[in-house]
């Protein structure tokens, strides 16, 4: 009988602390060769700081690595990337002012021209399913086609070991089954994977073995193929996520009333919009699905304040035109909004939590321009406490919170503002269930008190859950809504490519 192959990787006790928190405390992980390797835990559980452990991204404070059987120091990427390693970060990675395949090149070496390179891109975005332009901006690129822009990078590399950093986030149905048709195919090949996902029912379809973190600690291995959702929910957050409790709407005015908007692109790579009409009255939620790139970013935009070049009476709230108003202006007339990019956008990331709350929440500011900081430290004392975001208190700057937490608050920041009217952009990306229950139920909350809601999503399962009408934007254009009890998952994927009934095409219908 042939002796069984090594591990491909394995971690003895491997600890981690930082200031405020021990983020791995004596944590084992053995992953086999082949092995498609969840590891599941809430926000804050550890995940993320394991996993730049092992890319030598981050030192360890004690434990050790072996990899194929031997221990090693992994002191940087590049040492990793030697190793066969490859990872793709849930905050990614990338030079906004380069092209994607410069970024993808720079992390190759040298061997290859950026010609070359070029080309693979296209090969294998086109091979595994994944639109990627390898000679756009990556600053032109929404959240979606960065992370797209990330896993062909990974892919290139050819890894042995692929660490996956809730890949699928934002992907649409169609993408995560091209992908996990990828990720088997890889393993078949005896590629080993690390897969981290908040996506229950992608673990127990895609992997083989599971280990959960709670507190930085291992609580427990499974076969994910022989548990259900509400097991893992147990064993990762120690109950099942509360049931939503999502009532007809009722409905009032218009809060949100876009007529015939129509903008062309700011730079070469962008979308223009295109005759975008749409309506959102107060108590209600209206989501807009799609793939990314497809006219989300700008359309936010327009929305926001950021862009206000569009037309006179193309944009009104209240009745009130803003298609000229400044975020600001808007914000004083009820119209606050959650941007999809947490860091840069979102919040600054070198500024603490409660600095980071006079963004949008300028009520502690005062006469003078004077900052009341017992006040603004109490608000986000507050926010932390509501929202349950794992923090080490008010003073911890953004970057230093997983991108879970930094959304609650962030989500919460605009909630607690109590709106009239909220644009929420990817409001559970990367949340792990209990948190994303959380939030999607203050969503509704919102909604039954009067505010008006417009999310802007591609977790479809997410907009059937708490939408009461739905629209899908392709190409910068919208489709007519629909009442989400009269809609499909199929119907809005096949509108997510643009294949939409016209005013004309139903008439005929009919």
């Amino acid at each position: 009988m042939p002796p069984a192959a090594p591990l491909r990787l394995e971690l003895r006790g491997i600890t981690k602390q930082y200031p405020a928190v021990r983020a791995n405390d004596g944590v084992s992980l053995r992953v086999a060769p082949g092995q498609i390797h969840a590891v599941l835990g809430e926000n804050g559980a550890g995940k993320s700081t394991l996993m730049k452990i092992i890319y030598g991204a981050t030192p360890p404070d004690a434990g050790e690595v072996l990899w194929k059987g031997q221990s090693v120091k992994v002191a940087s990427p590049a040492a990793a990337r030697a190793l066969g390693i490859s990872m793709v970060y849930q905050h990614f990675s990338l030079f906004d002012t380069l092209t994607a395949a410069e970024n993808v090149w720079l992390g190759l070496g040298k061997h290859e021209t950026l010609a070359e390179v070029t080309e693979r891109i296209r090969q294998v975005a086109a091979g595994y399913g994944l639109e990627v332009d390898p000679l756009r901006p990556v600053h032109t690129l929404s959240v979606g086609e960065r992370q797209r822009v990330e896993i062909v990078r990974a892919l290139l590399t050819k890894p042995s070991l692929l660490i996956l950093d809730e890949p699928t986030s934002v992907l649409t149905p169609q993408a995560v089954e091209r992908l996990f048709v990828t990720l088997r195919q890889l393993s078949s090949e005896g590629c080993s994977i690390l897969y981290i996902s908040h996506k229950l029912d992608e673990i127990r379809h895609l992997c083989h073995h599971c280990t959960v973190l709670r507190g930085g600690k291992v609580t427990g291995e499974v076969d994910p193929t022989q548990e259900t959702n509400a097991s893992l929910s147990r064993l990762m957050i120690g109950a099942e996520p509360p049931a939503l409790a999502h009532r007809e709407a009722k409905t009032g005015a218009v809060a949100l009333d876009v007529k015939r908007l129509s903008l062309p692109q700011l730079d070469p790579f962008g979308v223009s919009l295109a005759d975008v009409s749409l309506q959102v009255r107060a108590g209600e939620i209206v989501g807009i699905a799609g793939v990314s790139g497809n006219g989300q970013q700008e359309l936010m935009a327009a929305l926001s304040g950021e862009d206000r070049r569009a037309p006179a009476g193309s944009v009104a709230l209240f009745g009130h035109d803003i298609a000229a108003a400044s975020p600001r202006q808007r914000r004083t007339l009820g119209l606050h909004f959650v941007p999809e990019e947490r860091l840069g956008r979102g919040a600054v990331p070198s500024l603490s939590l409660a600095q980071n709350t006079l963004l949008t929440r300028t009520q502690t500011v005062g006469r003078g321009g004077w900052l009341r900081l017992a006040e603004t430290r109490a608000l986000a004392t507050d926010l932390i406490a509501r929202f349950n975001v794992k923090a080490g208190g008010p003073d911890a700057v953004a970057r230093s919170l997983s991108g879970g937490n930094l959304q609650k608050f962030l989500v919460g920041r605009e909630i607690d503002a109590k709106p009239k009217a909220l644009i929420v952009a990817q409001p559970t990306w990367g949340v792990d269930v209990g948190a994303a229950a959380q939030i999607r139920g203050e969503l509704l909350r919102l909604r039954d008190e009067g505010c008006a809601l417009l999310v802007v999503s591609e977790e479809l399962d997410e907009l059937f859950e708490i939408s009461d009408r739905l629209l899908v934007i392709a190409r910068g254009r919208v489709s007519p809504p629909i009442a989400t009890s009269q809609a499909t998952v199929e119907q809005i994927g096949e509108w997510m490519s643009g294949l939409w009934p016209t005013q004309e095409t139903a008439r005929a219908a009919a």
